[in-house]
């Protein structure tokens, strides 16, 4: 079984990315967990959340597994100021990235197993139905292949650039950010790994958020490099499932659960979309997609069924276009603002 002593051993040679320093020499290692051939530590760094750190994970993982373990977990936490004076890094006055702000902010992630079952129109209508109940919120579109917040809200401006600060667009009381801002003429994206990380990390620390009770992440489905920077950029984050009735979809949504578990991340619910056609005519329900999917994979995940979401679409008002919002006094609306009501609720506790 692999000892503490082997694992600062290893680490030695794993420099900390602002300080070329080792992180034992600046006692960045605040804590190892042994459990036979897992190991679990929590590294102190200058800055979280950034490129670089995606890279420093990859080297501590490499060190530690070389040393004879079978797994490594990783949390981070920043340095004090009196430890970056100490070791020559910058403190004082730089702005900070609302990953510093955890304490006053819920992040929630909004997450699938597989595109087109409406993850996105329910991140939107949850971050609207969370502001109508007064509450401060913001929304990244971190779909960074698939983005499509701005269309599906109805904004057509772009955010405020000023100086190095990026200022995010407001909708129904709703601070947005969104890689659809920066991208010309619906240009495709081709960045990979570590590009996508940092452009993630600069929607966390270069635009001028305002203070906020809730952040909701509108995530690419499945379980690739996005949704994995989240993983460890966020690691208080809370995570809601989106499927649809259908088995194979709840199946695949069970991945994208299963990772939030692993990192250790609260699961708030499942929702399930499209789970019912109902008639205008007769107010009959027909089960288009079958039924069940979205209990089975709240059963599978041990949480609950935020919602249960009809196949619908909003009115739309020419004056006030978003073409995937819905009004209050809509059904699928009124949907949506209790689950903002259980929301609030399963995050007060």
């Amino acid at each position: 079984m692999i000892t503490e002593e082997q694992v600062l051993e290893a680490l030695k040679g794993v420099q900390e990315p602002q300080l070329q320093k080792s992180l034992v020499e600046i006692n960045a290692i605040r804590e190892i967990k042994i459990k036979g051939d897992m190991v679990s530590l929590k590294i102190a760094l200058a800055q979280t959340g950034t490129a670089e750190q995606m890279q420093l994970q990859q080297q501590v993982v490499g060190a530690v597994k070389g040393a004879g373990a079978e797994s490594v977990g990783l949390r981070f936490e920043k340095l004090s100021d009196e430890e970056l004076s100490q070791y020559g890094g910058q403190t004082g006055n730089e702005k900070k990235s609302l990953l510093d702000r955890t304490d006053e902010t819920t992040f929630i992630a909004v997450t699938s197993g597989k595109g087109g079952v409406g993850k996105s129109t329910v991140s939107v209508n949850l971050a609207t139905s969370l502001a109508r109940k007064g509450k401060k919120v913001g929304i990244i579109d971190a779909d960074i292949y698939g983005f499509s917040v701005p269309d599906m809200m109805g904004i057509e401006e772009r955010p405020k650039v000023v100086g190095q600060r990026i200022y995010p667009v407001n909708r129904f009381d709703v601070q947005v950010i969104s890689m659809g801002f920066f991208v010309e003429d619906n240009s495709p994206i081709i960045w990979r790994g570590p590009m996508l990380g940092k452009m993630l990390n600069n929607f966390f620390s270069e635009v001028e958020w305002d203070e906020l009770d809730y952040l909701i992440l509108d995530l690419p489905p499945g379980t690739g490099d996005v949704a994995l920077d989240v993983h460890s950029m966020l690691p208080t984050s809370k995570e809601i499932i989106v499927t649809t009735p259908h088995a194979t979809a709840a199946f695949v949504a069970a991945r994208a659960g299963a990772m939030a578990i692993k990192t250790e991340h609260e699961i708030l619910g499942v929702v399930e979309n499209m789970a019912y056609f109902e008639s205008k005519v007769t107010g009959e329900k027909e089960y288009v997609f079958g039924k069940g999917g979205g209990e089975k994979l709240a059963k599978e995940l041990n949480t609950e069924v935020l919602a249960q979401i009809p196949l619908g679409q909003p009115e739309i008002d020419d004056d006030n276009f978003a073409p995937s919002i819905y009004d209050t006094e809509h059904p699928i609306g009124k949907i949506y603002l209790d689950m903002a009501d259980k929301v609030i609720e399963k995050t007060s506790k």
